[in-house]
């Protein structure tokens, strides 16, 4: 797809909104811009939302008015049951990438934008089903897994079930100076100077009086609909002026394989050194088969 948009000359942006979240923008700018966090060598990123599912219905046919067949595309064929369809595909590594696919990939994107990060060089991860055995999910409940970025290390941490470390911040981040800690989320930032200062803390930016719409808008989170506009306005701004979106494909694509690949080395148990230039795991054809998930009869890989 990066190839596609390059040779194509098109703007294709990704749905990665932390990048476009005010408060986040002024965190980066105001923290890290300034210098005020010293130099960062730790940045944790987590979730601990109880977000896997729990049930365990019963296998059954398809509704009449589901093509389940097509609805499984390539993917491989399982059995039906109404824990998958039709807005719980996410419990099954079949259909997505987990925790780490759904929630991972936007705190490592906004850490590596925040940062300015590249590719990790390393990327190790260990986890798995230790908790929640009873339900049909397959993703999951606990992983942990290490980005590798030289000087900088990025560790990710997801538990669907217990306590969050800090109850204010069940999804987010921490960056680690030595000249302060900044917690960050999508409700809003702490900045904790090391030198005795007062910490500094600021919410997320609601935006119900220039657009009413959000306090009624069925379904909608508010707290990200600024960040969503803001995402919004930066395509069309890069559609007008030919640039690169915040947000641009060869970004998304750097945190997305990233996640994949934390999800291939937990499941080979080993760390994988990868190079972006070749886009191959180094040394490990193993790991390098995992790339490209197999397609299911008569679905066709259009490599």
């Amino acid at each position: 797809m990066l190839d596609a948009a390059r040779a194509s000359g098109r703007v294709v942006q990704v749905g990665l909104q932390r990048r476009s979240t005010p408060h986040i923008a002024e965190a980066k700018e105001r923290f890290l811009g300034e210098g005020k966090l010293g130099k960062i060598a730790l940045v944790e990123i987590y979730c601990y939302y109880h977000m896997r599912a729990t049930e365990n219905p019963p296998d059954t046919a398809a509704p009449e008015y589901l093509d389940y067949e097509m609805w499984t595309g390539p993917a491989p064929m399982r059995p039906y049951t109404t824990l998958a369809h039709p807005r719980r595909w996410r419990a099954f590594m079949e259909y997505g990438n987990g925790i780490v696919g759904d929630m991972c990939v936007h705190m490592l994107d906004m850490t590596r934008w925040m940062m300015g990060l590249g590719w990790p060089s390393r990327i190790a991860s260990t986890g798995g089903i230790l908790v929640d055995t009873k339900s049909k999910a397959n993703i999951t409940d606990t992983q942990t897994a290490t980005f590798d970025f030289g000087e900088v290390k990025v560790v990710w941490q997801h538990r669907s079930w217990g306590a969050p470390v800090a109850a204010d911040h069940p999804w987010g981040a921490t960056f680690y100076g030595d000249k302060g800690t900044l917690k960050v989320d999508v409700y809003g930032y702490e900045f904790t100077p090391l030198d005795g200062g007062a910490p500094v803390r600021r919410g997320v930016t609601y935006e119900l009086v220039e657009y009413p719409e959000d306090r009624t808008e069925k379904d909608l989170e508010r707290h990200v609909a600024p960040a969503v506009r803001y995402h919004m306005r930066n395509f069309l701004q890069a559609i007008d002026t030919r640039g690169r979106p915040v947000s641009d494909i060869e970004e998304g694509y750097i945190s997305t394989a990233s996640c994949i690949l934390a999800n291939n080395a937990l499941k080979l148990g080993r760390t994988l050194a990868w190079d972006p230039k070749t886009r191959t795991v180094v040394g490990d054809s193993e790991a390098n088969e995992l790339l490209r998930r197999p397609y299911r009869a008569p679905w066709v890989h259009p490599a």
